[in-house]
């Protein structure tokens, strides 16, 4: 790996103005096949009495108990592999796609949908990676490789039907599943320039720490990044994403750090339960206030925002400024789950113009009613019979941040 600073020339002035970091990946996005997902499954001998959504994955058959787990309950999640070669084996059973992804890679693909250009920080580059990063974005990295540790996605429908030699699996519900192991990621070094980066930045969106886990590497990039974050801007935006961590300890370490350098600390409804430790009934507004209470004396950030696949909130002192980013951000992520990587800026004039669900709007409302301090957006009445469900908190992002860019919070900065 050789030292490298920023890729595609100097960053232009529009591309300045927003830093996506930390992390990208290489993504394989398996193409969903019940069929042969369920003769693997039997091959291995899997069986719905295996089925463990917190097992270890240590070969391809502990791998497929926690799928068909996750599936079953109509969970996603993002699991740690024992190897990179144990990913690449699984996913060559399957006809895929190489897609980026990351939570920042993906936000700026959603960004560029409405010619919203932005500064990526990412680790190791490839040339996927150069080939498929978003037009108009600069590429801030710390070095380069033949080729990086894939990120395998298997996402699968409403319904899905998995045939094991004892029963079947049906997923109640859309979702995806992750799996990885990624040493560039695990390691996550910060590029030299990204404190000069931040500097000039109106917009800091900070994601992809849920991949370390060693103590001592962890302790030394959230020292590097409260050294890096002390440059920002006072009237810049700090957004910090939550994410499902490899080393489930790591998370409440990064949380004590980022509440203190985030004015936005985001996330989707899976983590919501994982840091209130129960099921939150997103349609049920006393359950809604309820966890959000104890959310925010685990987490007790200026602002948090929720995103759900009925609505997404903000709560907290910005939460009142914030209604239009979080329009965008529904708008997006709605978007990107009819139309995958497809998606147009016609796609998404489209989506705005359509009905969304009575009952996310009942709930939002009577959660607004209940709680002064909370502003709530519905989300849209999607019927698609292959949706994406990969990257929807990441297009979320995405939304939320153009918005933003293009009619900014007032003040920007807290």
């Amino acid at each position: 790996m050789r030292e490298s600073s920023t890729s595609r020339a100097e960053a232009s002035a529009p591309a300045e103005r927003i830093v996506l970091g930390l992390g990208g990946t290489v993504d394989v996005e398996v193409v969903w096949d019940a069929e042969a997902l369920g003769a693997v499954a039997r091959e291995l001998g899997v069986t719905v009495a295996d089925l463990d959504e917190h097992r270890p994955i240590d070969d391809e058959r502990s791998l497929v108990v926690v799928l068909l787990a996750l599936l079953a309950a109509g969970r996603g999640g993002e699991r740690f592999a024992a190897s990179s070669d144990l990913v690449r084996a699984f996913g060559a059973r399957f006809a895929s796609v190489v897609t980026l992804g990351g939570t920042n890679v993906r936000a700026a693909i959603a960004m560029a949908v409405l010619g919203v250009p932005a500064t990526l920080h990412l680790v190791d580059v490839d040339d996927t990676v150069r080939r498929l990063a978003p037009p108009g974005c600069v590429l801030l990295h710390t070095g380069e490789s033949p080729a990086l540790d894939p990120h395998l996605i298997v996402q699968y429908p409403a319904g899905a039907v998995v045939e094991l030699a004892d029963g079947v699996v049906i997923a109640p519900g859309a979702n995806r599943f992750i799996v990885t192991n990624d040493p560039p990621n695990r390691l996550l070094t910060l590029a030299p320039g990204l404190g000069d980066a931040v500097a000039r930045a109106d917009v800091v969106v900070l994601s992809t720490l849920n991949a370390i886990q060693e103590a001592d590497v962890l302790a030394e990039r959230l020292r590097q990044l409260e050294d890096v974050m002390a440059r920002r801007r006072p009237d810049s935006l700090v957004l910090w994403e939550e994410a499902a961590y490899h080393a489930p300890h790591v998370r409440d370490e990064v949380s004590a750090v980022l509440v203190r350098l985030a004015d936005v600390y985001s996330m989707n409804e899976d983590e919501l339960e994982a840091f209130v430790g129960r099921p939150v009934d997103l349609l049920d507004p006393v359950s809604v206030s309820v966890a959000l209470t104890v959310l925010a004396s685990v987490v007790p950030a200026r602002t948090l925002v929720v995103h759900t696949r009925c609505w997404a909130l903000a709560v907290g002192e910005r939460a009142h400024e914030l209604r239009a980013a979080l329009r965008g951000g529904v708008e997006m992520a709605s978007t990107r789950y009819v139309h995958g990587d497809a998606m147009t800026a016609e796609d998404l004039a489209a989506t705005a113009s359509l009905e969304v669900r009575s009952d996310a709007r009942s709930a939002a409302r009577a959660l607004e009613r209940r709680r002064p301090d909370v502003v709530c957006e519905p989300g849209y009445l999607l019927d698609v019979a292959h949706p994406t469900t990969i990257g929807l908190g990441d297009s979320f992002v995405g939304g939320f941040v153009a918005a933003l860019a293009l009619v900014p919070a007032t003040p920007v900065g807290g």
